[in-house]
């Protein structure tokens, strides 16, 4: 099962499949280049999804 569900998506129109795989690759790589959480990248979702700090420190965002 892909991890963000994008099997069940039904975007079919133009190129809007393009378009969304394009983002969920590049969500599914932050996690993956962030290494000050050593953690796999399913609990880097789920720690971004509750700490607001970290989430910001993996989207690059400075606060």
């Amino acid at each position: 099962m892909w991890p963000l569900g994008e099997d069940l998506s039904r975007k079919r129109a133009g190129n809007a499949a393009q378009n969304f795989s394009l983002l969920n690759r590049i969500a599914l790589n932050m996690p993956k280049r962030e290494t000050s959480l050593r953690r796999g990248i399913k609990g880097k979702r789920l720690k971004a999804a509750w700490d607001h700090p970290y989430l910001f420190r993996l989207l690059g965002i400075e606060n």
